[in-house]
């Protein structure tokens, strides 16, 4: 795969979790947001299993335990992700949950120089800011008073960006994108499954109810779109990625108009065209250097 068709897959996965903050935002009305989170995951473990099995009978050598305790790890980082953001959403507005999970847009960067010290290239810097800016304007250009909801959602960003890193180093390792989305998805199942037993109640009711946002959850937004996001990942950078990733919040307004019949400001139209040109400079400015210097096309410009 080119470094171009990784990071039209990883704008595909966020135009399906665009989506997937609508499913998130209604579910709640119905089930708590510990059951949702394990049963979208559930599902997502389910419809993997198949090709992970496959996919392990065509490996020339069995996971090592290090990959093991990544894919734990990245599961883990993933499921408070998703649970702070599942919560987070019970009080806060689908265009401020779009924006402020897109602040792993600028956290990528500066994680991976603190904790991973590669220095992204420069590029990096300018896109983030510009598609923060762009998630920002998206979102109307303010936002209300910071409520619970909006803090935490600020924090599975944290969480978000920490999966995006752990991802990049796990994916290349390994070579088992199925295995690695999985085994993450299996840890928040039983993750969530496990504290929602003491802490939410559950009903077939509640389940039937929501068996439309669970489908979509469950199959496009976790078994698809993570399993785009680490085949993508394994020919891009974690800062790149982030960028394109970062579409979700484009998409996520655009289908809150669509289905919720929520409205964007003329600003927003705005903030989707920087979101835009933040994806262009990361995809055009690294090749029109390397063309420059005369090196050769590679999968990572960090």
């Amino acid at each position: 795969m080119t470094r171009i068709q990784a990071n039209l897959v990883l704008l595909l996965a966020g135009a399906i979790w665009g989506a997937g903050f609508v499913a998130q935002s209604t579910a709640m009305e119905t089930i708590g947001p510990l059951w949702f989170t394990s049963l979208r995951f559930l599902i997502a473990a389910v419809v993997l299993a198949p090709f992970a099995l496959r996919e392990r009978r065509q490996a020339a050598v069995p996971l090592s335990r290090r990959d093991m305790r990544g894919f734990i790890a990245i599961g883990v980082s993933l499921f408070l992700a998703a649970l702070a953001q599942q919560i987070g959403i019970m009080t806060t507005s689908v265009a401020n949950s779009g924006f402020l999970t897109g602040l792993y847009v600028v956290l990528v960067p500066i994680l991976t120089v603190l904790f991973l010290r590669r220095r992204p290239h420069w590029i990096i810097w300018p896109a983030a800011g510009l598609a923060f800016l762009g998630i920002f304007l998206l979102s109307g250009g303010s936002l209300s008073a910071l409520t619970g909801g909006d803090l935490l959602t600020i924090l599975a960003a944290l969480f978000c960006a920490v999966q995006v890193i752990l991802i990049a180093v796990f994916a290349h390792s390994s070579g088992r994108p199925f295995a690695l989305s999985l085994i993450q998805f299996a840890t928040c199942a039983v993750l969530a499954g496990g504290i929602a037993l003491f802490m939410e109640p559950l009903s077939l009711d509640a389940i039937r109810a929501t068996t439309t946002e669970f489908l979509y959850s469950g199959i496009f937004s976790s078994a698809v779109a993570f399993t785009l996001q680490v085949v993508g990942q394994r020919y891009t950078t974690a800062p790149q990625a982030a960028i394109f990733l970062s579409s979700e919040a484009l998409f996520a307004a655009f289908f809150s108009v669509l289905l919720l019949g929520e409205t964007i400001a003329p600003i927003g139209y705005l903030g989707g065209i920087i979101i835009f040109a933040a994806m262009l400079m990361v995809e055009i400015v690294p090749e029109l250097g390397r063309r420059r210097t005369g090196e050769s096309p590679v999968s990572s410009v960090g």
